[in-house]
């Protein structure tokens, strides 16, 4: 399981690492986004964005936030009320802060340091949940899902966008040496640590994509569950109601 997939060391708390691995690449971490991924991450964001449309919510946690990317193109999209984005990175959330506050999006969007399995809010606070690229980095996954299904509303909707694993050949073959080998060495010389690059690598190879998410979000509370799988099957939507 990707709980015991680390960045740097196994003695160490997972959750710990995590953090200061992204505290590390925080001012690296949008551009390489946009050039590991060709674009394309930004074309994801928007489609699991869209998958929230249809019950117009007001109110919107925004988990593993990072850089804010999804809780900004959320105001353009969704035009919620409040959306509060947590992350247990500081410069992550540092850089964030500088990106909302340019766009003028202080009133809407509140950024805070805060662990995603012991979310600081009360039992169904939130009309939707979106995490994007953070659910693989959870020390103890079941956990983070249920604790974001506490604070989720009955009827509400969560939204995840994680990395998953191709399958059709020859393009999972290249897709697969790209990311174990290129990808971190891109990482090396940009974000001046290789040791976060090849994690990702790790971290999707043993994350339960797929069917055995779906199964993971069941048991953790979420019903009429979905898996969309995109660009053939680099990265996936998965949707469920609590």
């Amino acid at each position: 399981m990707a709980e015991h997939i680390k960045p740097y060391s196994e003695e160490e708390s997972k959750k710990g690492q995590i953090s200061k691995m992204f505290n590390n690449i925080a001012p690296y971490y949008d551009i390489l986004n946009r050039v590991l991924s060709l674009r394309m991450d930004v074309t994801w964001r928007k489609k699991g964005i869209d998958t929230l449309k249809e019950i117009q919510p007001k109110k919107i946690l925004d988990v593993a936030t990072g850089t804010a990317d999804v809780a900004i193109e959320m105001v353009n999209r969704l035009a919620p009320e409040q959306i509060i984005g947590v992350d247990i990175s500081t410069q992550m959330l540092e850089v964030g802060r500088q990106k909302i506050k340019k766009k003028k999006l202080d009133n809407i969007i509140e950024l805070r340091e805060a662990d995603s399995e012991n979310l600081p809010f009360e039992d169904n606070t939130f009309d939707a949940i979106s995490v994007a690229f953070g659910v693989r980095n959870y020390q103890n996954l079941h956990k983070g899902m249920k604790e974001m299904n506490r604070v989720l509303k009955p009827g509400g909707k969560i939204m995840v966008l994680e990395f998953s694993q191709p399958t059709m050949f020859p393009f999972k073959q290249l897709y697969l040496f790209y990311f174990k080998n290129i990808l971190p060495l891109i990482g090396k010389f940009t974000s001046k640590d290789p040791k976060a690059y090849k994690y990702l690598y790790e971290s999707v190879q043993a994350f339960p994509n797929g069917k055995d998410f779906v199964k993971v979000m069941e048991s953790t509370g979420y019903k009429f569950n979905k898996c969309v799988p995109l660009t053939l099957g680099i990265c996936s939507i998965y949707t469920g109601i609590k």
